[in-house]
């Protein structure tokens, strides 16, 4: 239980605050009256005389929220092998709460882009060149609150 709580706990703080601060990104899921679901990104306002997070906290935002669902898918495959079904549970709420993040936070950073496979290429290729020439690429600034709805 206390896993649990905790991860529910980190799932919220990465969602709500950590994005927020880091990278100036925030996503949530609404639904309307239909039934219908709506994605929701936002990104803060950038003016010259704001306080921005700097370079390697963004990276740092990036590789954690990267690299937990992959313990988890770990975590998953020594509990399937080790015969520990009674962690299965656990383990499976633990990569869907680090996936959602990952896969909100993606979303956000694209724009909102619904194709899944093409946001994450897109994403993969600009982290790989940004990291492997830091001067050559401009990274765009976020010019004003943008929402974006999809």
């Amino acid at each position: 239980v206390m896993v649990l709580l905790l991860l529910s706990l980190d799932f919220w703080s990465v969602k709500n605050v950590t994005g927020r601060l880091l990278v100036g990104l925030r996503w949530w899921n609404q639904i309307d009256e239909d039934g219908k679901s709506h994605w929701i990104f936002e990104a803060r306002k950038v003016s010259p005389n704001s306080i921005a997070a700097t370079e390697a906290e963004a990276r740092i935002f990036w590789l954690g929220l990267i690299i937990c669902p992959m313990i988890w898918i770990v975590f998953f495959f020594s509990t399937l092998f080790s015969l520990k079904l009674k962690w299965l549970a656990l383990v499976v709420a633990g990569i869907s709460l680090q996936a959602a993040n990952l896969y909100g936070y993606i979303l956000c950073k694209m724009g909102g882009n619904s194709d899944i496979g093409k946001v994450t290429a897109s994403f993969l290729s600009q982290t790989v060149f940004q990291t492997a020439c830091p001067g050559d690429f401009q990274k765009p600034g976020l010019e004003g609150l943008e929402i974006h709805q999809h």
